[in-house]
């Protein structure tokens, strides 16, 4: 798994001149994040315990030459038991929530339990009696500094959430980067979820097979063999794109999810309908189905930033696009703030639709996106159901949604053309 990264060149090593260790600072100024130092690594050398005369002080014996402090035993569930006077079975049932226990017992444990400092049965012995995790796996397809970014993947995680946390699941959230893509093969957990549309799908699936991890994926082809949760992507987009030809436009241009696996911004591979990204393959295909000619600039991401790069690409050539469609709504903020760089005005000289429904942090009140709303936490919420069936050892049909066309300012008929606002 990776962390989430900085805006700068990432942390700094420093020598602490006390011990020589090694240590991680983090720069706050390039990461926004101030944390708190952490200690080097404690040296297992007599000098990193107390003195003899601090521990004859404290009333710690020792019948050697060094004297040394004994780490606490971790309080045990006998030990809590005993102490409350019930039987460890009780005990246990208490924590587990598995069987039923009076009130007046429960509060009697419960107390036992704070004053031995203890805070449950350990979850890794748990783990080796069930032969599970209790975890189940999230997998974006792009660095996190990306994902917690985009309203519409924190919608989908809120939903698996929701749902995984009710079963009691626990979720542990990974990469397809090249940095956190070996967790793939190593992650300690019971299934995956493989959320956003990414070209690496493919790769990820195979790797999960190998384990024999249960999968479910978040808008990816039914032919991959997993259980889907899936949305009406190509219809959608293809109503965007008869919109755009009701308002009387012919040039159009549209900005896509990234294709490749590289995730290289600049045009789209040839061979676009093989990828494996199925989201910008349907919502590209959808666009195809009305326009036969379209102009394709792939981002990076799904960012406003990506959407600038590719807007500026499209919007400053000669003969530009009279109507963008994007394949995200921060993608099609970043072409509107391209639009204004450039000069441009929003509708009047330039129509841009994106999808997804969300509201784009800094872009200006004044803009209503002409988009298409999809059911982001509904989709996570399937995505959960979907693994808990699986686990349960029960099929996990295909679930599919649909997205609702939103009408909004940022569309509107060529200059000098026919057709009016929408």
């Amino acid at each position: 798994m990776t962390g989430v990264p900085g805006s700068g060149p990432g942390p700094v090593l420093s020598r602490s001149p006390q011990d020589g260790a090694t240590r991680c600072r983090i720069d706050s100024s390039r990461v926004g994040l101030s944390y708190p130092e952490p200690p080097g690594p404690v040296k297992e050398t007599p000098a990193a315990y107390p003195s003899r005369s601090s521990v004859e002080s404290s009333k710690v014996e020792s019948s050697g030459p060094e004297a040394r402090r004994t780490r606490p035993a971790r309080p045990t569930l006998a030990r809590v038991a005993a102490h409350a006077g019930v039987s460890a079975s009780t005990a246990s049932l208490v924590f587990s929530g598995a069987g039923p226990v009076s009130a007046a017992t429960k509060e009697r444990v419960l107390r036992a339990a704070a004053e031995l400092d203890y805070g449950g049965p350990d979850p890794r012995a748990r783990s080796l009696r069930k032969g599970t995790s209790g975890i189940v796996g999230v997998v974006v397809d792009e660095r996190l500094l990306h994902a917690f970014r985009d309203p519409i993947k924190i919608a989908m995680l809120d939903g698996i959430a929701d749902v995984l946390g009710a079963a009691g699941a626990g979720i542990l959230l990974l990469t397809e980067t090249e940095e956190g893509a070996g967790l793939l093969s190593t992650a300690p957990v019971d299934a995956m979820i493989l959320v956003g549309c990414s070209p690496s799908v493919d790769d990820s699936l195979a790797i999960l097979r190998r384990r024999g991890v249960p999968v479910v994926v978040v808008e990816g082809f039914t032919e991959l063999g997993a259980a889907v949760v899936s949305l009406d992507n190509r219809e959608a987009s293809r109503t965007l794109a008869e919109h755009v030809r009701a308002l009387g436009h012919e040039r159009v241009a549209s900005v896509a999810l990234p294709f490749a696996k590289d995730r290289r911004r600049g045009p789209i591979p040839e061979d676009w309908r093989s990828s494996s990204s199925v989201t910008a393959v349907d919502r590209l295909a959808g666009v195809h189905d009305v326009f036969a000619e379209v102009e394709v600039v792939a981002a990076a991401a799904s960012t406003v930033d990506e959407g600038v790069a590719a807007g500026r690409v499209l919007l400053g050539a000669e003969e530009p696009p009279t109507a963008v469609i994007a394949q995200s709504d921060l993608l099609a903020a970043g072409v509107i703030l391209a639009a204004e760089q450039l000069g441009l005005r929003v509708p009047e000289d330039v129509s841009v639709l994106g999808f997804d429904g969300v509201q784009v942090p800094g872009l200006a009140a004044e803009y209503d996106l002409t988009t298409m709303v999809q059911p982001a936490v509904d989709k996570g919420r399937a995505a959960g159901r979907s693994v808990i069936a699986l686990l349960a050892g029960e099929a996990a049909d295909e679930v599919r949604f649909r997205a609702v066309f939103h009408r909004g300012n940022t569309s509107a008929g060529p200059r000098g053309g026919g057709g009016g606002s929408s």
